[in-house]
């Protein structure tokens, strides 16, 4: 559901409220409220990859690891530790 920021006419409230837009639309109706401001949700996004956003000592780290690794196996699958 959306955020709304509603203004109460008589007392000049600013309430946030998360509600329906029907909802919304109902108590602008009753002349009670009007709408002051249509909010969303924030989001985390991020972009590159994770492996980038790390300390330099984790990277060498995993390095450590996948050289380790690759000299003690036997069947030769893929190692899917990446530098």
């Amino acid at each position: 559901m959306p955020t709304y920021d509603l203004r109460n006419k008589e007392t000049g409230e600013i309430k946030e409220m998360i509600i329906s837009i029907s909802k919304k639309e109902e108590m602008v109706a009753s002349g009670e409220w009007e709408q002051v401001h249509l909010g969303v949700a924030d989001l985390v996004t991020h972009t590159g990859t994770m492996l980038g956003k790390t300390s330099s000592d984790w990277q060498n780290k995993l390095s450590q690891i996948k050289k380790a690794t690759t000299s003690r196996r036997k069947d030769f699958s893929k190692n899917t530790i990446h530098d």
